[in-house]
């Protein structure tokens, strides 16, 4: 370090500690001798940790492992590097991997009482009081959210969640000169900075909210400033405008669900908990896991429900490979576990494969060493959006056919900056994979070699667009013209969720996607009897007050197989589909005009099964297209889709179904069943009574029916007639089987 930036150092930490002795004047609780660990980990939960770590068992090879990593950062020397770097760079990852060396030291220092780990924190801590009050904003910073360690005031309020449990870990050790050092340097000034310096920030409703308000409402219990926490829970002005209650108001759903989707649920989980869990251990009587109906126990079970096969449903801006293993949702877990000992938690946790070094982490532990375990049970649901569950809704229909299946109907609203444009899109899971898609984000996360690890841009020009997602666009125009602010204005509607036996079915309907055009959509997800035949139903219904243009992507994982027409391949040229709204990314290698009653298609995925899409034959065109065109730089996958096109229309009804079958075995190299099933499939409907006849080549129909009024209940009696024959059925839906 060079005398000149030594003395800055210096002399900003003089100011720091004027600006505190002001505020103290002030009326804010200055430190007093609290009780220290007092946020996640408390002084009873060391005492039982400290006897666990000389038992063997998964909480002592936890604590050994982790101990031998401290010990080997704790050899080297302090690095605390002036910040330069955005996402990704080596001074981002480098406060990173501090932040996250001081909480494991501190956790170090309460269970072996070796002060070594307390004076390594300490140390460093010494580094960042020096350095943080020299800091402008930082030189990579994003305009809408600025830090000065980070490029994000996001990434700063992330550093102070872990960095104040590191402190409160090891303030036993601290004598007061050296607590005030670090209090006036470093963690007072950051806490300020989080919020009377950002308040577009600190007091809005949205994540980065959330991670700054539990940041300085930790800061708050640990320095006994209780003027902190109130401004954490109820905003700057105390006025419950924002803060942490009303981001638990209106982030979430009754149900749990978070309105950015599950990728961001996850990322948000963290600070809610892990504030959650201060806010208890110092307030019990603010009843904070109670709150709202239990809303947070609520999100942390709903966040393992919106996965399959430990990841996440990839909706909105999401990157593909987050599941559950998510440290945001251990910590869930594990707080969950230890407030309600539900074994199927465990579960998770084993799946999760990572003890936590707290209280929670050994009650998991011993849990999962006793044998407690039972399985999660994941269900079809139908979430509802929104604060009161009435902006339209995220449903998940579940079953196990040879395999376990979902197919996902995304019916929600917006999702604020990080929502698509994707309005009533759907995707499907079978036999651990995904078949029918969905493109995520566009970014490489911090991987500072590719765009500064920010989202790309052909996240806005492609992955948000509606074209790559499975929902129809009208003239090429993404929903609600890609404007958020109109988007976040508009919501579908859930029709119906109904959940049986052999069929799981939903609808859902919007009108403000595009002037003048209602859609309107129905999945199920159906089982026939002896689980030998599993298929998708997808009704999608357009109705517009002139004609249009309607596009119905299928975007497909796996390899196409055959078709039942001819492909239209193009194989000397190929261009751009269109010029905007995601159009311009994607290549049109093959357009078809199939003639016959129903179209087919088959693909196989890597999961060894062929699936086919068959389709009412009504005019449409199918367009190939796969993603690369107008990419300079390589930044998108070369995804596959196929595209039903229809034109000139006022009203289209594109009806489908998709049937997985068959089994390609390269090792053992056989194949079976190869070929779709299907021969024939029509619709129609007779008042409220909608229904599908699908034809099978063994000369067997199965019809799957259902009645679409709203006030249908398990009682309401419904008929209909194909071709002189007459059925019943009772409730919502029914499935007739081999007619």
């Amino acid at each position: 370090m060079n005398f000149s930036l030594s003395l800055k150092r210096k002399l900003a930490v003089k100011t720091a500690m004027l600006c505190v002795l002001v505020i103290s004047t002030l009326g804010v609780v200055m430190p007093t001798q609290a009780a220290h660990p007092n946020l996640v980990i408390t002084q009873s939960d060391v005492t039982a940790m400290r006897a666990a770590i000389i038992e063997p068992g998964l909480f002592q090879d936890t604590f050994k492992a982790r101990k031998a990593a401290v010990d080997q950062q704790l050899t080297l020397p302090i690095e605390v590097p002036v910040p330069k770097d955005a996402g990704g760079g080596y001074t981002h990852e480098r406060h990173k991997k501090n932040y996250a060396l001081m909480f494991d030291a501190g956790v170090m220092y309460q269970l072996t009482k070796n002060k070594h780990y307390a004076d390594f924190v300490r140390d460093m801590l010494f580094e960042y009081a020096d350095l943080y009050p020299t800091l402008p904003l930082h030189p990579m910073r994003k305009s809408a959210n600025e830090g000065k360690i980070f490029w994000q005031g996001l990434n700063e309020a992330v550093w102070l969640v872990h960095t104040i449990q590191a402190y409160d870990l090891v303030m036993p050790a601290l004598t007061g000169d050296e607590k005030t050092r670090i209090e006036t340097g470093a963690i007072r000034p950051v806490a300020h900075f989080l919020s009377e310096e950002s308040p577009h920030t600190f007091n809005k409703v949205h994540n980065h909210g959330t991670w700054a308000t539990a940041a300085v409402g930790m800061t708050g219990y640990v320095l006994n400033d209780q003027d902190l926490v109130e401004k954490a829970l109820l905003d700057l002005e105390k006025s419950r405008k924002g803060g942490f209650l009303r981001q638990l108001d209106e982030l979430f759903s009754p149900a749990g669900y978070y309105n950015e989707g599950p990728y961001y649920q996850r990322y948000a989980l963290m600070p809610f908990v892990t504030f959650a869990k201060a806010i208890q251990m110092n307030e019990p009587e603010r009843k904070i896991f109670e709150y709202r109906d239990g809303v947070l126990l609520k999100a942390i079970t709903t966040t393992i429900d919106l996965s399959y096969n430990n990841l996440f449903f990839p909706i909105n801006d999401a990157i593909k490979s987050k599941g559950i293993d998510t440290i945001e949702l251990v910590h869930g877990v594990v707080i969950a576990y230890g407030l309600t000992e539900n074994s199927g938690l465990l579960d998770i946790a084993a799946r999760q494969g990572q003890i936590l070094l707290n209280g929670d982490g050994l009650k998991v532990a011993k849990a999962l060493e006793a044998n407690k375990k039972t399985a999660y049970q994941f269900k079809s649901q139908a979430f509802g959006d929104g604060k009161n569950a009435d902006e339209g809704a995220f449903v998940i229909l579940r079953q196990d056919v040879q395999g376990e299946q979902a197919a996902v109907f995304k019916a929600t609203a917006q999702g604020l900056g990080h929502g698509h444009f994707d309005k009533l899109t759907w995707q499907f899971y079978d036999k651990g994979a995904e078949i029918v898609s969905d493109y995520g984000a566009a970014r490489f996360l911090n991987v500072e070699s590719k765009y500064g690890g920010r989202y790309l841009p052909e996240n806005d020009t492609y992955a948000k667009q509606s074209i790559a997602h499975n929902t129809v666009v009208v003239d090429e125009t993404s929903h609600f013209n890609a404007n958020v602010k109109v988007g976040n204005a508009n919501h579908p509607t859930l029709n119906f969720f109904e959940d049986t036996e052999q069929v799981k079915i939903s609808a859902a309907t919007i009108d403000s996607a595009y002037k003048g055009t209602t859609l309107t959509r129905t999945i199920a997800l159906v089982n026939f009897a002896n689980a030998s035949q599993s298929l998708v139903f997808d009704l999608f219904k357009v109705e517009s007050d002139k004609a249009r243009q309607y596009d119905l992507p299928v975007h497909y994982a796996g390899h196409l197989i055959n078709s039942n027409f001819d492909l239209g391949t193009k194989t000397q040229s190929i261009s751009a589909l269109g010029k905007a709204n995601g159009y311009q990314h994607m290549w049109l290698k093959a357009e078809a005009q199939p003639t016959k009653p129903i179209s087919q298609i088959t693909w196989l995925n890597d999961n060894g099964r062929f699936y086919s899409y068959t389709a009412v034959n009504s005019g449409e065109k199918i367009l190939f297209t796969q993603l690369g065109a107008n990419d300079p730089f390589f930044n998108l996958r070369n995804e596959n889709a196929f595209i039903s096109r229809v034109e000139n229309k006022k009203q289209h009804h594109f009806v489908s179904v998709l049937e997985p079958h068959g089994e390609y075995n390269p090792s053992k190299e056989y194949t079976l069943k190869s070929y779709s099933a299907i021969s024939g499939l029509a619709y129609a409907n007779q008042g409220s009574i909608e229904y599908v006849v699908v034809k099978f080549k063994d000369g067997s129909k199965s019809v799957l029916a259902f009645n679409n009024a709203k006030d249908v209940n398990k009682k309401t009696q419904s008929k209909f007639s194909i071709e002189g024959q007459s059925f019943q059925f009772t409730g919502r839906v029914t499935l007739f089987e081999q007619i």
